[in-house]
C-alpha cells in the first residue's frame, strides 16, 4: 500500500476486510443487521413511490428490507465491496426482489447527479471514515431538498463486555487495540451534531434496544469471525489463533446466564431532512 495516504490505507483494510467477511456476513449470530433494517424500512411509508438510495449497503439489508418494505419504490444500493454485492444480489433474486439494483461504488465517491434522490440512508456505515461531516454531506447532495436522510449507529456500551473482553485479550498478543470508530458518535448528543454540522435539518435521534442473546461462546466466535474484527484476528500468528480463541472464549463463556450470552447492542438511528 506504499503511496497511499493514512486514510487511502484505512479504506483498503476496511474493503478487505469486508471482502473476507462476505460469506458468513449473514450468519445468525449478527441477526442485528437484518432487525436493524427492518427498524430502519419502518421510517417509510409503504404507499411511497420514491427513488432511494442505501449507501454502504453490505450484503443489502437495509436496501432489501425497504424494497420489501416499499414495493412502489426504486431502491438502489450501493459498496465498495464486491464480495458483499454477490451476497446482496442473490438474496434479491431469491426473495423476487425487482425494484432494487446494487452497484460496486465507494460511498466516499458517490457517482450520482445531485438531487436524483428522494431518501437516503446508511446502515453502520458513516463512521468508518475519518470525516464524518463531509460524508454526511456528500450522502445529502444526493436527496432532493426536503428529502429525509437515515443512519443507524451503535449506542455507547453496545457488545460490552464481549468486545472489552475481546479487545484486552488481543493486545495481550501485541496487537494493538484499535480505537472503536463507532464510538465517535455514540450517543443521541453526538450524532444531532454531526446531521446539523452536516446540514441538516428537523433532525431526530431513536434509540431502540436491539441486543439478545447468544446460545454459547461460540456464537459469539461468529461475531467476531464474521464481521469487523475478523482482520484484528487475521493479525495474530498461525500459532496463536487456536489458543487465542480458547482462552477468549473461556472468559466469554463466563458471562453465560441462564438464558444465555447476552450481546448488548442498542442502536440510535437519527433522521434529518436535506435542504438541498
Amino acid at each position: 500500500m506504499s503511496g497511499l495516504t493514512p486514510e487511502q490505507k484505512a479504506s483498503a483494510a476496511v474493503r478487505e476486510t469486508f471482502e473476507t467477511v462476505a460469506a458468513g456476513y449473514d450468519n445468525d449470530s449478527l441477526r442485528f443487521f437484518r432487525d436493524n433494517a427492518r427498524a430502519m424500512a419502518a421510517y417509510f411509508d409503504p404507499q411511497e413511490s420514491i427513488r432511494l438510495l442505501d449507501v454502504a449497503t453490505g450484503t443489502g439489508n437495509a436496501a432489501l428490507a425497504l424494497a420489501g418494505h416499499l414495493p412502489l419504490a426504486q431502491v438502489t444500493g450501493v459498496d465498495f465491496s464486491s464480495a458483499m454485492l454477490v451476497q446482496a444480489r442473490a438474496k434479491g433474486a431469491a426473495a423476487g426482489l425487482h425494484n432494487v439494483q446494487f452497484l460496486e461504488m465507494d460511498m466516499q465517491s458517490l457517482a450520482f447527479p445531485d438531487g436524483c434522490f428522494d431518501a437516503a440512508v446508511c446502515a453502520f456505515g458513516i463512521f468508518f471514515v475519518d470525516d464524518m461531516e463531509k460524508q454526511l454531506r456528500q450522502i445529502a447532495a444526493k436527496v432532493k431538498p426536503g428529502g429525509r436522510v437515515l443512519i443507524s449507529c451503535f449506542y455507547e456500551g453496545s457488545f460490552s463486555p464481549c468486545v472489552d473482553l475481546f479487545l484486552d485479550r488481543i493486545g495481550q498478543y501485541g496487537i494493538e487495540r484499535p480505537p472503536l470508530r463507532w464510538k465517535r458518535i455514540a450517543t443521541e448528543e453526538r450524532c444531532i451534531a454531526l446531521f446539523r454540522d452536516a446540514g441538516l435539518a428537523e433532525i431526530r435521534a431513536d434509540r431502540r434496544d436491539l441486543g439478545y442473546y447468544l446460545e454459547s461462546a461460540d456464537n459469539w466466535w461468529e461475531v467476531v469471525w464474521n464481521g469487523g474484527f475478523r482482520g484484528l484476528v487475521e493479525q495474530l500468528p498461525a500459532g496463536d489463533l487456536q489458543r487465542f480463541r480458547e482462552e477468549h472464549l473461556q472468559e466469554i463463556d463466563k458471562q453465560r446466564t441462564s438464558e444465555g450470552i447476552r450481546l448488548n447492542l442498542d442502536v440510535l438511528h437519527v433522521v434529518g431532512t436535506s435542504k438541498g
